[in-house]
């Protein structure tokens, strides 16, 4: 009997690897991502970031449904989220944009690299502490997927709309510099692992998902820059609340 324990604790199946093999294909992506982003091929590199986003949210819930959860596990994830999230973001906005400014530029890409590291490692140090929070409603700052995703929006608006003006250079290091310090700031940002869904709701959930889905398929970039901006607009209305002083 104690044998047999042992030998569970010691052997996984190949469908609890599952979620590590999704986490290193979404290594590969933010590799490749980088590897397309230096050839110019701009709209590709963007869709494996998208992809590495994907599959971020898939590896940890699969961990979590299948038993297949580790400690590697848990480092891959993080190492995987820093490259994925934190280097191929920069660099491609770097050789799409900022080729012209290439030492502004490139401070600008390593201070966005550096505040997602520390989002990640602040994230690892609070869900391994003993007195961590469980699961709650929101995040502390903007998660490192979401970042990835905003970095980009110049990126995605310029291929949603091919005849709008150029953003300045300088004007797309701010927005860097931006969306890395939400990443490391205290604001509430949303988080969907908790939403629950009412019975009576579950129709209008499932056809606003078609939806969604059609306009992804039909006007991709269109429809994310639309989510960037949806988004924005929470992480604002979370700041004027946190401003408001409350009422008695």
């Amino acid at each position: 009997m104690t044998r047999r324990r042992a030998r569970q604790r010691t052997e996984f199946n190949l469908l609890q690897l599952l979620p590590n093999m999704l986490t290193i294909t979404a290594i590969c992506a933010g590799m490749t991502a980088i590897r397309f982003g230096i050839q110019g091929n701009y709209a590709l590199a963007m869709q494996l970031i998208l992809a590495a986003c994907v599959l971020d949210g898939l590896d940890g819930r699969l961990a979590r449904r299948l038993g297949g959860g580790s400690d590697l596990g848990a480092e891959l994830d993080s190492l995987a989220d820093f490259l994925n999230f934190g280097v191929a973001p920069g660099l491609v906005i770097f050789f799409w944009a900022l080729q012209d400014i290439p030492g502004t530029g490139w401070i600008f890409v390593l201070f966005y690299a550096v505040c997602c590291v520390m989002r990640l490692a602040r994230f690892n140090v609070s869900s391994r502490s003993e007195n961590a929070p469980g699961e709650s409603r929101y995040f502390t700052g903007v998660p490192a997927p979401a970042g990835a995703l905003l970095v980009t929006l110049p990126m995605s608006a310029s291929f949603a709309f091919a005849n709008a003006p150029l953003v300045p250079d300088l004007a797309i290091c701010a927005f860097m510099a931006g969306v890395g310090l939400l990443m490391i700031s205290r604001i509430p940002t949303p988080s969907l692992k908790l939403v629950r869904i009412s019975r009576e709701n579950v129709r209008y959930v499932l056809v606003g998902l078609v939806v969604l889905g059609g306009a992804v398929l039909t006007y991709a970039w269109i429809t994310l820059v639309v989510l960037c901006l949806a988004y924005i607009a929470t992480v604002v209305w979370a700041l004027m609340r946190r401003d408001t002083p409350e009422q008695n």
